[in-house]
């Protein structure tokens, strides 16, 4: 297994806009309703209510989480509503934070690659965590598209849309390597980098916002 680590060597990479949508999206905008009952006793519940709780708690277990996602638009494009509607590298174009990834996606030619293809999560790094890679490195990948700057990115996704429930493990990225997600709930690291808005949701893609660029072990 190929270990995974993030970086300055990973500046190199320059985006994976994975469409990340920046924070972006769920198609879980769900409304809650309420039924009001009158005469009924507070220690008991009509089967109404017992399907309207499930449901509801179906749909918060569904939402985007982590304090990153506190940045993403309330509505617009760039929301997780809109991005909800638009493939991945497309709803990721939309997201303020996720400017670098994307432009280094389209730099790589990924962009069709990546809003074409069916179920796949996507791992995307922020503006800051790009601006944290060596600039020398960073200037390196940019420089190779075909080569490094493709490999870096495409080790940022791994096929199917993992749930929250289903993050953890070791997971083949498209880059042919490994990556491994620790952690369980709200609270989930990617090598060293630490998810910061989670299950976000595209047409074809859950994303996971991270705050760190994971660079592929690079054979000598």
């Amino acid at each position: 297994m190929r270990r995974i680590t993030r970086t300055t060597a990973l500046a190199t990479l320059a985006a994976l806009p994975l469409a990340l949508t920046a924070c972006g999206g769920g198609d879980t905008d769900t409304a809650s309703g309420s039924s009001t009952s009158s005469g009924m006793s507070s220690s008991s519940s009509s089967p109404m209510e017992s399907s309207s709780s499930s449901s509801e708690d179906m749909a918060m277990g569904d939402e985007p989480f982590g304090p990153g996602c506190e940045s993403v638009p309330a509505d617009g494009a760039g929301s997780f509503a809109g991005m909800a509607k638009d493939p991945v590298a497309t709803a990721a174009s939309n997201n303020p934070d996720l400017k670098t990834l994307v432009g280094a996606v389209k730099e790589a030619g990924l962009v069709d690659t990546l809003n074409s293809s069916e179920d796949i999560t996507v791992f995307a790094p922020t503006n800051d965590a790009f601006s944290a890679v060596d600039k020398k490195t960073l200037d390196s990948a940019m420089a190779d598209p075909k080569g490094l700057l493709t490999t870096v990115l495409t080790h940022h996704v791994v096929k199917g849309k993992l749930t929250p429930e289903d993050l953890a493990g070791t997971h083949k990225t498209l880059a042919g390597d490994e990556i491994t997600v620790e952690g369980s709930g709200e609270d989930f690291t990617v090598g060293d980098a630490k998810v910061v808005c989670g299950n976000v949701q595209t047409s074809n893609a859950t994303v996971y916002i991270i705050d760190g660029v994971l660079m592929p072990e690079m054979k000598k």
